[in-house]
């Protein structure tokens, strides 16, 4: 009759609808699952990659302490070796100062013989008779001329040795300049090595 076809119809209709809202919730529930799963994934990659960070920085940071204690390690040894420097040319100063007051007493010496012997040779020449007293200042004479040429050698000897302080002195300050450009080398060959690091560490992420 009309009226069941037309409930047939109604019933067929509700079967449909009841089976497209299941497809529709189905469709919905696979595209949440997706979702999820894609945002899982997305956590995860950054989970890594904030791992990789860490771990870049903790290099970076062991970097630089070992780059801070090598800079430290040689500030020590330059001044250490400045302090060195000093104390050489303060011993070299003093060594110079005790040339040259050796010099100084023997020329005192020299001179204060040289006086006695004008005060005897000329008491000499009053008791003793002129033969004895030419003889006396002959010899007195050779004594002088012995004592100028060894007071001549030791002054060149000495002179030497100021030279050669000298020299030693110059040496040490050419030293201490090569050491310090080596230091400003090695200080720039760190810091280039250093950034030279970070960035291969940052373009290979």
């Amino acid at each position: 009759t009309f009226q069941t076809n037309i409930l047939t119809e109604l019933k067929n209709w509700k079967l449909n609808l009841i089976q497209h809202h299941k497809f529709q919730m189905r469709q919905e529930k696979e595209k949440h699952a997706a979702h999820v799963k894609q945002l899982q994934n997305e956590v995860e990659n950054q989970k890594e990659l904030l791992h990789t960070y860490e771990i870049s920085i903790s290099r970076k940071d062991e970097v630089i302490t070992n780059l801070t204690q090598a800079l430290e390690k040689q500030k020590e040894r330059v001044e250490l070796m400045r302090k060195f420097t000093l104390w050489r040319i303060q011993h070299v100063k003093a060594k110079q100062e005790e040339y040259a007051n050796r010099i100084a007493d023997r020329h005192f010496r020299t001179a204060l013989m040289k006086k006695v012997w004008a005060a005897w040779r000329s008491v000499s020449e009053v008791r003793w008779k002129d033969q004895v007293a030419r003889a006396c200042q002959l010899r007195a004479e050779d004594v002088c001329v012995q004592l100028t040429n060894d007071y001549e050698a030791k002054i060149a000897e000495l002179t030497a040795a100021l030279e050669q302080t000298k020299a030693e002195i110059l040496q040490l300050h050419s030293e201490r300049d090569q050491y310090e450009d080596t230091m400003k080398k090695a200080f720039m060959r760190g810091v280039c090595a250093l950034n030279l690091e970070a960035m291969t560490m940052f373009q290979g992420k």
